[in-house]
């Protein structure tokens, strides 16, 4: 005989898995991403070809914990995708893309998107960065960054000019910023800067409430569209 205990548990557990929408134009996509999640918390119960027809159904009777959406980088695309996180703004939203695109990071991030990563990442890193996403992480691809630092790809949109410093950064800030974009823990971060650990420490924590940035990767995704995104500055302002 089961006892309340166990039936809270068995509810529980029936009721533990993520509602997941997903949006593709490819149908053998949208399937086999269903294969590959299941026996993940991410359990696949909508699907939609194009953001145009997920926009006329998000609500009524489709109301996803997370979306997981193609999106081409089109201004269509773009309306549409703010459209959807205005439809269902309580839904974690990740894009799916073929190709590292800054405009199109840039055009995600400001539709309000909480993740943008690659079609071709692996199954348990795509899981990984889906559980980041759900305790309000932001999440993108290390790959885009090394191409912006190695300058063979600029953001769109508002550029830091050398002898600007935005949100009042000093020099010694920017550079953390710039290290930031590169993926250095704070040990390294100290090594490159020719500091010591704690000081990072305390230069991260004023770099973060300067620009407003909850963590690490929010102040990396800053630092990349506002143009940090080659070297490191050579000042020692504090």
């Amino acid at each position: 005989m089961i006892d309340d205990a166990g039936r809270d548990a068995t509810r529980e557990a029936a009721t533990s898995f993520v509602s997941t929408l997903v949006i593709d134009q490819s149908g053998l996509f949208r399937e086999g991403l269903r294969q590959l999640l299941t026996g993940s918390p991410y359990r696949v119960e909508f699907e939609f070809a194009s953001l145009t027809e997920a926009v006329t159904q998000v609500g009524k009777g489709c109301r996803p914990d997370l979306i997981l959406s193609e999106f081409d980088d089109s201004s269509d695309s773009f309306g549409h995708l703010n459209r959807l996180r205005a439809a269902r703004p309580e839904s974690k939203l990740v894009v799916l893309t073929s190709r590292l695109v800054p405009r199109s990071l840039s055009h995600s991030l400001e539709a309000g998107a909480d993740g943008y990563l690659l079609k071709d990442i692996s199954i348990e890193a795509l899981t990984q960065s889906l559980g980041l996403v759900m305790v309000g992480e932001k999440v993108f691809p290390t790959q885009l960054a090394g191409l912006l630092v190695q300058g063979k790809a600029r953001p769109e949109g508002p550029t830091f000019r050398p002898g600007v410093r935005p949100n009042g950064l000093s020099d010694r800030e920017e550079a953390i910023l710039r290290c930031l974009v590169y993926g250095y823990p704070n040990k390294i971060i100290a090594t490159q800067l020719q500091m010591t650990e704690a000081s990072v420490k305390v230069h991260l924590k004023a770099v973060l409430r300067k620009i407003r940035a909850a963590n690490r990767t929010q102040a990396a995704i800053w630092a990349i569209n506002n143009g940090l995104h080659a070297g490191y500055a050579a000042g020692d302002g504090a």
